[in-house]
């Protein structure tokens, strides 16, 4: 059985993989940190927004969600995407939680690499 913060997560990765940025906004705090590993550091909300549009794919992405932990407020998702050209994207995110009660994601940190 799936735990709400699993459930939540699963949800946000298919939101990633469909372009669905008002659902993944409303679930990172106002001073969202992304940090994408060998890429660049997204500090703050409006700049995590351009990102995500800048990111957005018009039509949707595969989505496979191979694990998932999580712990207290940190959890990780390793998985894979493939975009709609063929693109095969492997990716683990780390994330950070803000509290228990209503939880927004105050840090993110992604791994990402084409395979």
């Amino acid at each position: 059985m799936e735990t709400k913060q699993q459930v939540f997560l699963k949800r946000l990765n298919e939101a990633f993989a469909n372009s669905e940025l008002e659902f993944i906004l409303d679930a990172v705090t106002d001073d969202i940190q992304w940090t994408i590993v060998g890429d660049r550091v997204i500090s703050g909300k409006e700049p995590f927004a351009k990102s995500l549009r800048e990111m957005a794919s018009p039509q949707p992405m595969k989505l496979e969600i191979r694990h998932m932990v999580t712990h207290g407020r940190e959890a990780v998702v390793e998985g894979s995407m493939i975009s709609p050209e063929g693109k095969n994207y492997s990716f683990c995110d780390i994330y950070s939680f803000n509290g228990f009660k209503d939880p927004k994601i105050k840090a993110m940190k992604s791994y990402v690499f084409e395979i």
